[in-house]
């Protein structure tokens, strides 16, 4: 089973809209990221060939044929640990937007 990532800054102790990470700053964030892409609808295709659409705010991260999603979902950003190319990038992410890591 692979690991799924939370970048939040529930962790530090501050409040008001600052204590989270809002979908305008991820927008602007990752707009600026030449490897990213905003979709409203993550496409999924299982092995059997069928294809399931999940809708949010996800940011997909190209890297070489695989596209990665990190996805905002109430004030955090969450992103699968299945491929471990994702940490670095992970890492990045949540250093630039001044928030934590945290398994879950």
């Amino acid at each position: 089973m692979s690991r799924r990532y939370r970048i939040t800054r529930a962790f530090q102790h501050s409040e008001g809209p600052q204590s989270v990470i809002s979908l305008e700053e991820c927008k602007q964030y990752f707009a600026a990221k030449p490897d990213f892409e905003y979709t409203a609808v993550y496409k999924v295709r299982g092995a059997d060939g069928t294809t399931m659409a999940i809708e949010g705010d996800f940011f997909l991260w190209s890297y070489g044929e695989v596209r990665i999603p990190f996805r905002h979902y109430e004030g955090d950003i969450y992103v699968s640990g299945a491929n471990e190319a994702v940490v670095p990038m992970m890492l990045e992410v949540a250093s630039e937007l001044v928030a934590d890591v945290a398994e879950g």
